[in-house]
């Protein structure tokens, strides 16, 4: 028996209007706040073009991960000093009513017994959820910050983000992607590591880890030694074998076409230095490839002036001397281990990621020359 129709019923249904996904607005503000190891860095930010146009920033050092390697947690002093930093932050978010946002925490709140509690802590006092990502995220939004770095010359690429408790490093193989479309196969990661299937050339990630040393956590490892130079050769073997299940390729790199671009303050500090920078300016040095021997020369400089010395220099700063010789033993291991002519200095990193993925994923950049 054939089924009745309905009595009254019209020769079509009524189509059902579903209404379009609205489309996010191109003024809005989008807001990235990093929480490290050692430092609270937020950047508020427009899309602008392909980019995006950063309208306040904020960073400060709250050693939030000071003695976590010794006790396992978060102590009461460093999480007080981070919660007044994130209070600066919520007001800034609210002063420029900011519309999206991603909050997160990396290495510190990730081994610490006590991170849950004090992530709920931070949401009671301030308002603010933070999100606890994982390396391998940590690891894509640092490699995607870096994608208006990447050469079109560049097959092989290796990006580092030395942080203060743990340092990611990704290798990529851009080799079947059109040179002009390099740089924008980078950002694609956005998506993943490993993406769908996309129309568009993909970058392909041979492989990637996340030592669990950083500048602060290395420097802790060894602070019981009391020799300047001593403690430094010690900590740069000591990474170097941390990279022992990191080998994607056993055969020695082609020096042209294999690009390194290095995101941390180690880096960064270490260029300004290089430059005789009196005063810190991103300008000059967000993009400058060093070489080498270049690198070599500046570290020489830091250990002839010992600790003393890099105290007082204007170059390094009050924040940053106490970790400098730990970030730069991680970077002479990595140019022992990788041999190049240069390295790309990036002042950039998480936030930057964070605001390009937002960004991509909200589809309000433009699609044009990095």
């Amino acid at each position: 028996m054939a089924p009745e129709r309905p009595k009254a019923a019209g020769a079509f249904p009524k189509p059902v209007e579903s209404p379009a996904p609205e489309r996010p607005d191109p003024h809005a503000l989008y807001a990235a706040l990093d929480l490290g190891t050692n430092s609270c860095r937020m950047l508020i930010a427009q899309p602008k073009g392909s980019q995006f146009h950063v309208l306040d920033s904020f960073s400060k050092s709250v050693q939030l991960g000071q003695g976590l390697e010794k006790y396992g947690k978060l102590s009461r002093a460093s999480m007080g000093r981070t919660v007044s930093a994130l209070r600066v932050c919520r007001q800034k978010i609210e002063r420029h009513k900011v519309s999206r946002m991603r909050l997160v925490a990396t290495e510190a709140c990730r081994r610490a017994r006590n991170a849950r509690e004090f992530i709920r802590h931070v949401k009671a006092e301030t308002g603010l959820s933070l999100e606890i990502i994982q390396p391998e995220e940590e690891a894509r939004l640092a490699v995607i910050s870096c994608a208006p770095l990447v050469s079109t010359k560049t097959e092989q690429l290796l990006v580092v983000d030395i942080g203060g408790g743990s340092t990611e490093l990704v290798w990529i193989d851009l080799s079947r992607v059109e040179p002009r479309e390099r740089p924008r196969a980078i950002m694609r990661l956005h998506a993943g590591f490993h993406p769908p299937d996309s129309p568009f050339p993909t970058a392909k990630v041979v492989d990637w880890i996340s030592v669990p040393l950083g500048v602060a956590t290395l420097r802790d490892q060894f602070s019981d030694v009391v020799d300047d130079a001593g403690r430094y050769a010690l900590m740069s073997w000591y990474f170097e074998e941390n990279l022992a299940e990191f080998s994607p390729y056993q055969d020695e790199q082609t020096r042209e076409g294999f690009q390194i671009v290095g995101t941390s303050g180690t880096v960064t500090t270490v260029a300004a230095s290089h430059l005789g920078l009196r005063r810190y300016d991103r300008t000059k040095v967000d993009g400058l490839r060093m070489t080498s021997d270049q690198i070599e020369a500046v570290i020489q400089g830091y250990l002839e002036m010992g600790p003393a010395g890099r105290r007082q220099d204007p170059r390094i700063g009050p924040d940053r001397h106490a970790l400098i010789m730990s970030g730069s033993a991680i970077l002479q291991a990595l140019l022992r281990v990788w041999p190049t002519d240069r390295l790309s200095v990036a002042d950039r990193g998480l936030r930057e990621g964070l605001l390009y993925a937002q960004m991509s994923a909200d589809g309000v950049l433009e699609d044009g020359p990095l």
